[in-house]
């Protein structure tokens, strides 16, 4: 019978039923995405308030802070201050907490209990907008736009000028690439910026972050995909970035932090310790270990 069907699917003129059939295996696929974004709309929106920001400063406080994902909590009370002006590190274990710490700052989930400050002003108390303009946020999965590498850095500040737009992309260090794309900065990302490098859409990102100039800057993993001769690039144009701001930092390579302020180690959801580096490697065996095993990991070369 199904080969009857598909004899005259062939014969008529346009072969629609034929056409069909090719689609019958993305059914399932388009069922798991329904039910997936179903599930997204279940969930209750962010606890949002109307007040501009007002805090005294940009000083960034956790205080007892609890959060879990469904019924598995995964944050255990986590206090921890960042000063204006400093750079704080967040280092541990995968599943530690870190990236958790980092998005609840930018307010991508509601927390269970505790607080969460900006100059002394909770975050839940501001709008998602004022919020927003305090924090740049700079991961290392990044999203580009199919649009122009142009557009996609001025999402940064959409009021800037072309000449802020094409000073942040030099101070990102992007011209390299940029030189060698046929239409420059003109040229179209394509869909999640599949026409760049991970380290090209990275640099991207972080010009996003540098036209923003927000008063605190979370980097998580901001140079993951780094190769080594761009990596010492990418360092100068984020100290550029980074200066006089209130800074929030997460590494698995330990030697790209070791000058941090202050360095949070994390451990199954708690900051078990926190000083500067000299003063953990004296006290925090935990860290030592993290310490030793980066060192290793980085000197590690196949034998001949």
């Amino acid at each position: 019978m199904i080969r009857w069907c598909l004899y005259f699917a062939c014969r008529s003129r346009s072969g629609r039923l034929l056409k069909a059939l090719n689609f019958a295996g993305k059914f399932p696929q388009l069922d798991y995405k329904i039910a997936e974004l179903e599930k997204m709309m279940d969930h209750p929106p962010l606890k949002e308030g109307t007040s501009p920001f007002k805090g005294a400063d940009h000083d960034v406080e956790f205080k007892n802070v609890h959060f879990g994902y469904e019924d598995t909590e995964v944050l255990h009370g986590v206090s921890l201050s960042l000063k204006q002006g400093t750079t704080t590190a967040l280092v541990g274990e995968s599943g530690s907490g870190k990236s958790t710490l980092a998005k609840l700052l930018v307010h991508y989930y509601d927390i269970d209990s505790g607080n969460i400050t900006i100059g002394g002003q909770d975050i839940t108390d501001m709008s998602l907008k004022a919020l927003n303009d305090q924090v740049a946020f700079v991961s290392q999965e990044q999203f580009l736009f199919n649009t122009s590498l142009y557009e996609n850095i001025l999402i940064g500040k959409p009021a800037a000028t072309k000449e802020e737009v094409l000073t942040a992309a030099e101070r990102a260090q992007c011209n390299e690439f940029l030189e060698r794309l046929p239409d420059g900065i003109k040229t179209q990302a394509a869909d999640g910026g599949k026409q760049l490098s991970g380290g090209e859409r990275q640099r991207i990102s972080l010009a996003r972050a540098i036209l923003k100039n927000a008063p605190i800057i979370v980097l998580d993993e901001a140079t993951a995909f780094m190769d080594p001769e761009n990596e010492e690039k990418m360092n100068a144009a984020l100290n550029e970035i980074v200066k006089d701001k209130t800074v929030l930092v997460i590494a698995h390579r330990l030697s790209t932090i070791k000058n941090a302020d202050k360095i949070c180690v994390m451990k199954e959801g708690q900051c078990i310790a926190a000083d500067n580096h000299d003063g953990l490697m004296k006290t925090c065996p935990e860290y030592k270990k993290l310490w030793d095993a980066s060192v290793s990991a980085s000197t590690w070369k196949v034998r001949e």
